[in-house]
């Protein structure tokens, strides 16, 4: 709860928060004081002294409606946080229906929209301002491939783990559009409910106004292509590789003939590749990282044939046991078995959890040679070339039908930036112009390449 000089109604809004009930849920009510002049520090000093969940945070200076929930946000303990404002705008009454859609499982984000209609109805104010935020709405939307009623509401509920990815640098309102640009480029699952609005004249104390909105507007062009700090270089390499729609699907028409009904994909990131396998019976999208798990819940949680799992290879007893009881006749494992340090327990492990005839669709990095610093920072162990990876093939069990090179023009671009310049990261600018390179990639179907970036193998367990 951020408050800024709300002496006026922070006795009564205080009491409305700890009273709601929550179903057992426990609250813990943090309330970060923004310099405050007007006698607010000490009423909540008073308050927290009387209820112990109330933590108070004071701010040394004003510094913004932004600065104080992100300093909320980083003291914030529990599993779940909602941001209120310290007026009486918005009735924490409405918290059920707010976090309703994340207790139940289907959302990371939630937003309560003031437009949606609600049984209490809402309190008729400003033209302008109402129009001011439709504008600003629409763009966020634009912008953030949304369709959101309201992006400048109060009421954003959202997991901890989402919370902990968005590091917050917005001071003032521009907190809104930067929370909404981010929680869209980190996949989450995002809900609006409607709720209720009591808002403010500006003689009763509302702050925002035209410089807010104008600001408002560069947050969002600011933060529309923002990637979250500490992401590793395969995270942001996956999510660049996601918009190349052409690539994707060439590479998955080179094995879908291969493909059976239930499918185990080992390493989905955020998927790519896992969009394609939506019409087989069954498809079970697996990652060890909780922000590709949260991607895939998003994109395809909601989905009755597809289930969201965390294997990581090799695989341990209990998870080899549940693994195979999804009874896969597929296993797709795409880019992953170059980042395991034991790749022969692994690919092992792909008999395993197979019954005889099951089939192995593997892709990896391919020639030796080319490994430099983009193989580095992409945390792979190797690269392959075809007898090692026919003999790690093999002796796990597997009779190979195809095993083939891919992608012969990557090769100059990955030796180049990866041994030359010795970069980490592919420049997005030449991910991008990857999609011109598809007509030659397609010449690779009719004839392989005898070298190329890639090794993609399809094989039979015997």
């Amino acid at each position: 709860m951020p408050a800024y000089n709300e002496r006026l109604t922070i006795r009564e809004i205080v009491p409305r928060v700890l009273g709601v009930d929550l179903g057992g849920l426990e609250k813990e009510l943090i309330i970060v004081d923004d310099g405050s002049t007007d006698g607010t520090r000490e009423i909540i000093r008073e308050l927290a002294a009387r209820h112990p969940e109330v933590t108070v945070i004071l701010q040394p200076q004003n510094q913004g409606k932004g600065a104080a929930v992100a300093r909320g946000m980083r003291h914030a303990s529990g599993d779940i946080i909602i941001i209120q404002d310290a007026d009486l705008e918005y009735s924490p009454a409405e918290y059920p229906q707010v976090l309703r859609p994340i207790l139940e499982g289907e959302a990371d984000v939630v937003f309560g929209s003031r437009f949606q209609g609600s049984p209490g109805g809402r309190r008729v104010l400003y033209f302008w301002h109402s129009l001011g935020n439709r504008i600003l709405t629409f763009v966020a939307n634009a912008f953030s491939d949304l369709n959101l009623t309201d992006m400048e509401t109060c009421y954003k509920a959202m997991t901890r783990e989402v919370a902990g990815r968005l590091e917050l640098t917005s001071q003032r309102f521009g907190i809104e559009p930067e929370i909404t640009c981010k929680v869209a480029r980190l996949g989450a699952r995002i809900y609006e409910v409607p709720i209720s609005y009591r808002g403010r004249t500006y003689g009763e104390g509302k702050k925002i106004g035209f410089k807010d909105a104008v600001a408002a507007f560069w947050t969002i062009l600011r933060f529309f292509r923002w990637e979250a700090p500490g992401q590793d270089v395969g995270a942001i390499t996956l999510r660049r590789m996601a918009n190349l729609a052409g690539y994707n699907a060439w590479l998955h028409k080179l094995f879908e003939p291969y493909l059976g009904r239930r499918i185990l994909e080992l390493g989905s990131g955020v998927g790519n590749q896992t969009r394609f396998f939506l019409d087989r019976e069954r498809v079970v999208a697996s990652d060890i990282e909780p922000h590709y798990q949260m991607e895939l819940r998003a994109k395809f949680g909601d989905r009755a044939n597809v289930r969201v799992a965390a294997f990581r290879l090799p695989l341990s007893g209990p998870e080899r046991s549940e693994a195979m009881a999804e009874r896969p006749d597929t296993v797709v494992c795409l880019n992953v078995l170059e980042h395991v340090e034991d790749d022969a327990a692994a690919v092992r492990d792909f008999a395993s959890v197979l019954a005889p005839g099951g089939r192995l669709i593997l892709l990896v990095p391919a020639m030796p040679a080319l490994y430099g610093s983009l193989d580095v920072h992409l945390n792979h162990y190797r690269r392959y070339d075809p007898d090692r990876l026919r003999d790690l093939v093999s002796a796990a069990g597997f009779e190979i039908d195809t095993l083939r090179y891919l992608n012969r023009p990557g090769v100059v671009g990955w030796w180049f930036n990866s041994r030359v310049l010795r970069r980490k990261i592919l420049p997005r600018q030449q991910t991008r112009a990857f999609r011109f390179l598809l007509p030659l990639l397609r010449r690779e179907v009719r004839r392989p390449p005898s070298f190329g970036m890639s090794l993609l193998v399809l094989a039979r367990k015997t």
